[in-house]
């Protein structure tokens, strides 16, 4: 199933029956991703009274509550309203899905007691493409990433200074695959969140960031179609699907 898209002044062609998905999957246990000190998601049958809601029980249908915390239990994207004492809903501020994407692999660099992304791996990664997206895929890039349990690890983070450079470059979504842009503990200073949102100038309501996915190596770093599908939740955050489309051709 071939679509060309008109991009600019460039012609993309991209072929929609071969998405890759780079979002993790809710599960209903323990073995879910898990970060910011709370208890794992849960899918359970819905019971009131008598009733249980699962076919093998008795019931009709199987009629699942789920409980789960879209920060903290796997692929989400959120908005400014993640941050602001004003209310944004990420349904409302993301209103194009598709945009073109560049996928980088960068292995995050020590500083101190932590490991942070630098500007600097991120100029040498991007250079001069300009992108709406990137999508940032930390090494070692091992599957248990689908599994980690992130709470008190300190896990690698953006230098306010690479967050300042990439919305320089015009980046307006930013993917990573881990569980925040920012340091897990540093006072809610929460700097980078708020450079890539321009929280103290003229905010970019329109800017989105995707965190906990997972770019599986098969994929190359390069240019690619990106669709965030969000589900409509009236929230800062909702779970979300990033697919990537690979680029057939590209010409002017």
């Amino acid at each position: 199933m071939l679509a060309t898209v008109q991009h600019k002044t460039k012609i993309v062609k991209i072929d929609l029956s071969k998405p890759l998905d780079i979002s993790m999957a809710l599960q209903g246990n323990a073995s879910n991703v898990n970060a910011w000190y709370v208890k794992h998601p849960t899918i359970e049958p819905h019971t009131e009274g008598d009733f249980i809601g699962k076919v093998s029980e008795g019931s009709s249908t199987n009629f699942n509550d789920i409980t789960f915390n879209p920060h903290a239990h796997g692929t989400h994207t959120e908005c400014l309203g993640h941050i602001t004492k004003e209310f944004y809903s990420i349904n409302e501020q993301l209103k194009q899905f598709f945009f073109l994407a560049e996928v980088v692999t960068v292995a995050p660099e020590v500083l101190g007691k932590d490991f942070i992304i630098s500007k600097k791996q991120l100029q040498y990664a991007l250079g001069n493409k300009k992108r709406e997206a990137i999508i940032i895929r930390t090494l070692p890039n091992l599957s248990d990433k689908k599994t980690k349990q992130y709470s008190n690890t300190n896990p690698p983070y953006l230098t306010e200074e690479a967050i300042l450079f990439l919305v320089d470059k015009g980046i307006e979504h930013l993917l990573i695959d881990l569980p925040s842009v920012d340091k897990e503990k540093d006072n809610g200073a929460l700097v980078a969140h708020k450079a890539f949102w321009n929280i103290n100038g003229e905010p970019r309501k329109q800017a989105t960031i995707t965190e906990f996915i997972f770019v599986n190596n098969s994929i190359e770093d390069g240019t690619y179609m990106l669709d965030i599908q969000v589900a409509p939740f009236h929230n800062d955050a909702s779970p979300s699907k990033p697919v990537l489309y690979k680029i057939i051709t590209n010409e002017k």
